[in-house]
């Protein structure tokens, strides 16, 4: 791991890419009953690497230098070219981690965030077992009290409970305020985007998309999107090229 937490990994299988198409298709035919449905979406040639987005996830947070929960991949796609690849909780649809979670602490929010109830938390970690992206985070030490900014709720708990399991919620408690994500907010490639797949908008705080279309013309796709986990963290690497993971 190298400096502001990038992991470096090079070498490995050719990532394998599912297409967002058909995805968005079935999204159109059946939008359900939230009034939002948050997707993050990330762009890879946008992204340099820097870290900036930890940071201002631990600030929002109030979490230790320690505790990240985005990690940030260097890599090298299939020519042997350099690329970053920020790895956050992908708020999975089909959640592994919801179906095994025996207190039934880890569930979806209508939005689509998944959140732990740390007050319900056993901190048995099998969610962390079962998370194919690990980014979920456990919290071994008491964290010290943050006067004036204590806040109890599953999609924003501050601080962190001890012995309960953490990770990135989508900052639903900012969204829902009418603000964005704290890592997209540190961006300083405007390199992370937030999207609504009910109103199909989407954007990085200075420029704006319809998200289906943006989505189409990029080739986004989902990380282990095979697995099943349905997730809704979107990914643009250019036009058609493979990437090693």
């Amino acid at each position: 791991m190298g400096a502001a937490g990038i992991v470096v990994a090079t070498g490995g299988p050719v990532l394998k890419r599912v297409l967002a198409a058909a995805d968005l298709d079935a999204y159109s035919v059946d939008p359900g009953l939230a009034e939002h449905r948050w997707v993050m979406v990330f762009d890879l040639r946008r992204c340099d690497g820097c870290g900036d987005c930890i940071k201002g996830c631990q600030i929002e947070h109030f979490l230790p230098a320690e505790q990240r929960w985005i990690k940030v991949y260097e890599l090298e796609d299939a020519q042997g070219q350099p690329y970053a690849m920020p790895v956050l909780c992908m708020q999975c649809e089909n959640a592994p981690c919801v179906r095994v979670c025996p207190s039934r602490a880890t569930y979806h929010q209508t939005e689509g965030a998944v959140v732990v109830d740390q007050d319900i938390c056993i901190g048995c970690r099998m969610c962390m077992a079962a998370c194919p992206y690990d980014v979920r985070v456990f919290n071994w030490d008491r964290q010290p009290p943050v006067p004036g900014h204590e806040h109890n709720t599953p999609e924003f708990r501050v601080p962190q409970k001890q012995g309960t399991v953490g990770k990135c919620t989508m900052c639903v408690h900012l969204l829902r305020d009418g603000r964005l994500p704290a890592c997209l907010e540190a961006c300083s490639m405007k390199a992370i985007y937030v999207g609504d797949l009910v109103e199909d908008t989407m954007t990085n705080g200075r420029e704006n998309y319809v998200l289906s279309q943006y989505l189409r013309q990029n080739d986004a796709f989902r990380f282990k999107s095979e697995l099943g986990t349905r997730p809704r963290v979107y990914y643009v690497a250019g036009h058609g090229q493979d990437l090693d993971y």
